[in-house]
């Protein structure tokens, strides 16, 4: 039986088969997988890459999360919004003045992200099963020289 994931067998004189095609499929097979194992943790993917980089960063604005999480600066402030009710995150001002408002994660949001974490471990190590410690390590390094030459503000 064959696996229907599988590409189909190429004709010897096809054209090989490009790598941003193969890191397209695999990133929309991990963003099912972790639509589907944050789902039980009653948080979508965009408010999970907001709640973890508010872990990593001191107090982004809404406007550099919408950035990270490839969403509009509206739609992320109906995430932030969301997560304020919630309580996972609180706003207080910003130090500097202004309409600013500046999002932290809250104990709740902290557990949350932790949690979510988990799931995200378990699909990396189905992921990474067959690929050794040095390897992964190459295509992390790899792949995020990939993304650094492709920033907006690196593109000719």
């Amino acid at each position: 039986m064959t696996d229907p994931g599988a590409p189909a067998a190429a004709s010897p004189d096809a054209p090989p088969t490009r790598v941003s095609y193969l890191v397209f499929r695999l990133e929309r097979r991990i963003r099912a997988c972790l639509d589907d194992a944050l789902a039980r943790h009653g948080v979508t993917t965009t408010e999970y890459m907001a709640l973890s980089e508010l872990r990593l960063r001191d107090a982004p604005s809404s406007a550099d999360l919408a950035r990270i999480a490839f969403v509009t600066p509206q739609a992320m402030n109906l995430v932030i919004r969301d997560l304020e009710q919630r309580g996972l995150i609180r706003r207080d001002p910003h130090p500097g003045g202004g309409r600013a408002l500046r999002a932290r994660l809250t104990p709740k949001g902290l557990s949350t992200v932790r949690r979510c974490d988990h799931s995200l471990d378990a699909i990396e190590a189905v992921m990474f099963a067959e690929i050794d410690h040095q390897a992964r390590t190459a295509l992390a390094e790899t792949l995020t020289l990939c993304a650094r030459a492709l920033r907006p503000d690196t593109r000719p």
